[in-house]
């Protein structure tokens, strides 16, 4: 009983802290403050800790990793995003994907405690067939995956949103072209207005798109990096577990439906990498797979749970 009181302690605690750094992150988004990335960085250190806690506590009372339901899984992937919030701030100081690492734990965090009934939030025994050493290899790693491709799948809809005709033509055009490109659409700013006018004009409107660029660049560069990075746990998580289902139902792959739409989802992951490494197709093409990652991850995350079909029915809804 000792352990469900510290349990329900450290979920809400969590939840309460994650619900203020996200309020935090989306305030410094729009007017930059020091002192709330202090606030934050350290409100989401201890969020991390109690949801840490969690976990460690889950571990104690059932004697096994805590990954045998989809209450104890949600919970080990809104982990996994504050893991990824605290070493994004360590390596990126414009913290720029602080609001989306902060918002999807929050959400996952909170589905879990405010969406799941109180049965499935209970710990219980594993079903044989999760009996296994692989269940540390599989799970972990896979939900691992999981949080490391919806952050990059966030960052290419974020970069999507931004990413338009204009901001293509300066970031990879001649600024001298794009100046006359502008004249020849607006005659009248170049025959109307003193040259002092048109000048700083240009300058200012240069000044905001060079740093729309730099945004476009570096959110590139990040999708880039977490999907690499999902991708080869993702890929060792599908390995690792067609070895698991050889010794648990004695075949490698049989096409369930888990399995089926993880191996669809990482065939759009490895499309991504491969137009990403493409130079020609770099930018919106990219963007666009990476995007279509987003809702596949979610798909193969719940939807089997949701509709109890399968092998992979232990956290079905209903």
């Amino acid at each position: 009983m000792i352990y469900l009181y510290v349990e329900q302690i450290f979920v809400y605690i969590s939840f309460l802290i994650l619900f203020l750094v996200t309020l935090l992150n989306l305030i410094n988004f729009f007017f930059e403050i020091d002192k709330i990335n202090h606030f934050s960085n350290n409100g989401m250190k201890f969020a991390f800790l109690c949801t840490t806690g969690f976990l460690t506590t889950r571990f104690f009372q059932t004697q096994h990793l805590p990954l045998g339901n989809l209450y104890e899984s949600l919970m080990f992937l809104s982990w996994g995003f504050s893991f990824l919030y605290l070493i994004s701030n360590v390596k990126n100081k414009k913290r720029l994907s602080a609001p989306v690492l902060a918002t999807s734990a929050l959400l996952v965090h909170a589905f879990a405690v405010l969406c799941l009934p109180h049965k499935m939030r209970e710990s219980m025994s594993l079903v044989p067939a999760l009996q296994s050493q692989w269940l540390m290899m599989h799970v972990s790693t896979t939900l691992i995956s999981y949080a490391t491709l919806l952050f990059g799948s966030l960052l290419a809809i974020v970069l999507l949103s931004i990413f338009h005709g204009e901001i293509k033509r300066y970031c990879v055009g001649n600024l001298t072209n794009n100046f006359e490109f502008r004249n020849k659409n607006y005659p009248l700013i170049s025959k109307n207005f003193p040259k002092q006018i048109i000048t700083e004009s240009f300058s200012y409107s240069l000044f905001l798109n060079s740093r729309k660029c730099q945004l476009i660049h570096l959110l590139d560069k990040w999708t880039y990096q977490a999907i690499s990075l999902g991708f080869s746990f993702l890929t060792i998580g599908i390995i690792s577990r067609a070895v698991w289902a050889n010794e648990a139902w004695g075949s490698y792959w049989s096409w369930e439906p888990k399995e089926t739409r993880a191996l669809i989802t990482w065939l759009i992951y490895a499309i991504y990498l491969h137009i990403r490494i493409n130079k020609k197709w770099m930018g919106k093409g990219s963007a666009m797979a990476a995007s279509m990652g987003f809702f596949l991850v979610w798909i193969c995350f719940l939807g089997v749970n949701l509709l109890g079909v399968g092998l992979h029915n232990y956290g079905w809804l209903i």
